[in-house]
């Protein structure tokens, strides 16, 4: 089993489990891998590191050396390429933000029903109490969500994946 951490072309960050790198190669040619956040299938794989479970007790380790004039020179550099790149901390928010935007996602499809193109028909009736008051989702044009606006019915774009619309077996 091969785990991949991938990203999008928005850099949404999420794993991957192949059988090989030819079946991640396969489903991603056939634009059957998909970010879980927005969607997007113009997917590639980011930096990853093994995971090894080697621990060695903190006095195996060797004592820290005199700091020379060469050793200041190179921590600089090494703390502005640091400086440079994304914190662990904002990459530890940004999984945050992810898993909460994915618990949301999730709970907006359990207890939402679909009505697809008719979402504005459909709100209008529940608005105006031709149907039963109860949570819908579908698609609505620019023009349709800015009329439902204006007649004062609350709306929200939400984006929702593929993978998201249905149950994962």
């Amino acid at each position: 089993m091969k785990v991949l951490d991938l990203l999008c072309d928005a850099d949404h960050r999420f794993e991957g489990w192949f059988a090989s790198e030819e079946d991640f190669q396969s489903q991603l040619d056939r634009g059957l891998v998909e970010c879980p956040m927005c969607g997007s299938d113009h997917i590639r794989k980011g930096l990853s590191a093994p995971r090894l479970n080697l621990r060695t007790p903190l006095q195996d380790h060797p004592p820290p050396h005199q700091a020379s004039a060469s050793d200041d020179s190179v921590a600089a550099a090494t703390s502005r390429n640091v400086s440079n790149r994304a914190s662990p901390m904002s990459a530890q928010l940004q999984s945050q933000l992810q898993e909460a935007w994915l618990r949301a996602a999730r709970h907006v499809v359990a207890n939402t029903e679909n009505v697809g193109e008719q979402f504005a028909h459909e709100a209008r009736r529940i608005h105006y109490g031709d149907a039963p008051e109860r949570g819908i989702r579908g698609q609505a044009s620019a023009e349709e969500t800015a009329e439902l606006l204006e007649e004062g019915i609350d709306v929200m774009p939400f984006v929702l994946p593929d993978s998201l619309k249905e149950t994962l077996q």
